[in-house]
């Protein structure tokens, strides 16, 4: 079976997946940027979302993004993730926070309460509005992941409800050395060892410690 993955999320060394009021001029919320710094750099980064392929840095923070894509068949996100509207769909105009052509070049499963006819965007990306739970979503998104890892992109709040539930495998925690002080906590209310999460590995990137986190029971 598929593996549900975290990877490239993230947090500030106090917890926090993203700052406080996020909007349309802030989808990460204020000062929510500086926890993605790591990853602007790398030329990950910049083959994804940059108009000039071949430039970035190519160093650890670049190997960790590089493996935030491995082997990934579909992706899991929050309604957040996918764009700052809220409550029933005013209309379809909006497709995402990425333009045309999103990053992700398979099938997204977006979690929201308001039905939605499924997207189907350039290279690959069909986004697909799932009214039924996460359970359902993760059924979905690893049928038509097939014999690959189904990713969950966030935001914090979706994370924190997988790890309740018990349903994700392994995560990938870019700490980042800043304190947000408020905003979205990634672990408010949860207890990662009593859920069967421990350490396996830590990795000093240039910007950021990144963390891999594995449920073991």
């Amino acid at each position: 079976m598929s593996k549900l993955l975290v990877r490239s999320f993230g947090v500030s060394l106090d917890g926090y997946g993203a700052g406080p009021r996020q909007d349309l001029q802030n989808p990460l919320g204020v000062r929510g940027p500086e926890l993605m710094e790591w990853l602007f750099q790398t030329r990950m980064f910049h083959t994804l979302h940059g108009p000039a392929e071949g430039k970035g840095e190519t160093g650890r923070d670049n190997e960790m993004a590089e493996f935030g894509f491995a082997n990934l068949g579909a992706w899991i996100i929050g309604r957040n993730m996918f764009g700052p509207v809220r409550g029933p769909w005013p209309d379809e105009d909006w497709n995402g926070w990425w333009g045309d052509e999103p990053p992700y070049h398979v099938p997204v499963f977006v979690l929201t309460h308001h039905a939605r006819a499924p997207l189907v965007m350039k290279g690959g990306t069909t986004f697909h509005f799932v009214t039924d739970g996460i359970e359902s979503a993760l059924q979905q998104a690893r049928t038509a992941a097939g014999d690959k890892d189904v990713r969950l992109g966030g935001g914090a709040s979706t994370i924190r409800q997988y790890l309740r539930a018990g349903l994700i495998d392994e995560l990938h925690l870019a700490v980042r050395p800043v304190v947000l002080g408020e905003g979205e906590n990634l672990f408010a209310g949860l207890d990662l060892r009593a859920h069967g999460y421990e350490c396996v590995r830590h990795v000093m990137g240039e910007r950021a410690m990144h963390v891999i986190l594995r449920r073991t029971v």
